[in-house]
């Protein structure tokens, strides 16, 4: 049986003026909160839309992934392909010469700080094999990281309609890239890099300006649609914001100022549960205690806009009664914190202490209890089969202020 035990929580105003709303006249956007994964604005979030060459954010974190689990190293080179030679020019390139062999870590700058197409091509095939297959796996991976809008081509971001991406999956992307890459993560802050005698500066203008950002890309495709996705940290806070289908590079530029210095100045970090601190309690049946406290995993924080009094909500959920023996440290249910019907934090809950199996009496007690549960649920549901109406849910709820 579904246990929801409902928690009511109150946060009260602190100095400082409250955060004022924000709008953007790009058509797609989002601002994330990196340290409790909130998402403070988003505006279509989940459209699709042409990535163009924000796709190397994906063929970036696949490099990663092998480089981080030791099936290539930043010395290992692979060859500028026909292919990839061809593909750059006229376009983004690390002006890599057709033949030559360049290692791992030029052509992650090349990827990165240049956005060369040779360099995404050289990568793709160097841990793909080709091309298409390379583009496989970076859908693959997109699907592993619950990115439900996006669908690759290939590895640097070509005009296809079959090609797209939407803002809430590379929020997610970027998030990962930031929180499982971060001895990779400064390739996104070099600001220029040069090659074959070509020096290119980074195009991504939240390095050069006052957001002073520190990653990740930006992308556009020749008919238009400027896109950016960026992460900066001030007051030791990370935001990242992604904008997309912008309608020039100023416009770009001067929206992901704006989200960004509204992300910072209108929101703070709440405390709501330290690390290990009993949130509720879950039931346990057939052991020698009646119930098993339930801890935190990991401090639980929440962003709220400044000077604001919210009323929030907390369900603890779990699969329960849980059966006896109950060991300590198991993670056994969720914290839902939700500010009206959106849902604002989730967090793992732990049991935090063991429960011994009980005596006989204990058991005996627990089934009994259990049997006339199943027989009012089966009345309630047999009642409402009369009247053809659904019954509503059973909580188990509980108030803490």
């Amino acid at each position: 049986m579904r246990t929801i035990a409902v928690l009511f929580l109150m946060f009260w105003a602190v100095a400082g003026a409250a955060a004022q709303s924000v709008s953007t006249i790009v058509p797609r956007a989002l601002v994330m909160d990196v340290g409790t994964g909130a998402v403070l604005f988003d505006k279509a979030a989940d459209e699709p839309t042409a990535p163009a060459s924000l796709a190397k954010l994906m063929t970036a974190e696949l490099v990663f992934r092998d480089l981080k689990g030791g099936k290539i190293t930043l010395d290992t080179a692979f060859p500028i392909s026909e292919h990839a030679w061809k593909t750059a020019q006229g376009g983004a390139s690390m002006f890599a010469r057709l033949g030559s062999s360049v290692r791992v870590e030029d052509l992650l700058r090349g990827l990165i700080v240049q956005s060369g197409a040779d360099a995404a091509i050289a990568l793709a095939e160097g841990l793909g094999g080709s091309e298409e297959s390379f583009a496989a796996m970076m859908n693959k991976r997109a699907g592993e990281l619950g990115m439900t809008h996006s669908h690759f081509i290939d590895a640097w971001g070509s005009p296809n309609a079959a090609q797209t991406v939407s803002a809430r999956d590379l929020a997610a992307l970027a998030l990962n890239i930031i929180t499982a890459y971060p001895d990779y993560y400064h390739f996104f802050g070099e600001k220029e890099f040069t090659w074959s005698k070509v020096r290119q500066l980074n195009r991504n203008p939240i390095l050069f300006n006052e957001v002073a950002g520190d990653g990740l890309k930006v992308g556009n495709l020749p008919d238009g649609g400027f896109n950016l996705v960026g992460s900066a940290v001030n007051g030791g806070r990370r935001l990242i914001v992604v904008v997309l289908d912008a309608k020039n590079a100023k416009d770009r530029a001067e929206e992901s100022r704006k989200l960004f210095n509204w992300g910072f100045r209108g929101f703070e970090v709440r405390d709501l549960f330290a690390a290990g601190e009993e949130v509720g309690v879950a039931r346990v049946y057939g052991g020698a205690a009646s119930d098993v406290p339930l801890v935190t995993e990991a401090p639980v924080q929440l962003m709220a806009a400044r000077g604001s009094a919210e009323k929030l909500t907390g369900k603890i959920v779990y699969e329960g009664p849980l059966l006896a023996p109950v060991e300590a440290g198991r993670t056994v249910a969720r914290l839902k914190i939700y500010h009206g019907a959106t849902l604002a934090l989730d967090a793992p809950l732990k049991t935090g202490e063991s429960v011994e199996l009980g005596d006989l009496s204990q058991r005996a007690k627990d089934a009994a209890f259990e049997l006339g549960l199943q027989v009012f649920h089966k009345a309630l549901n047999y009642a409402f089969s009369k009247t053809g109406k659904k019954p509503a849910t059973v909580e188990a709820s509980a108030e803490a202020r």
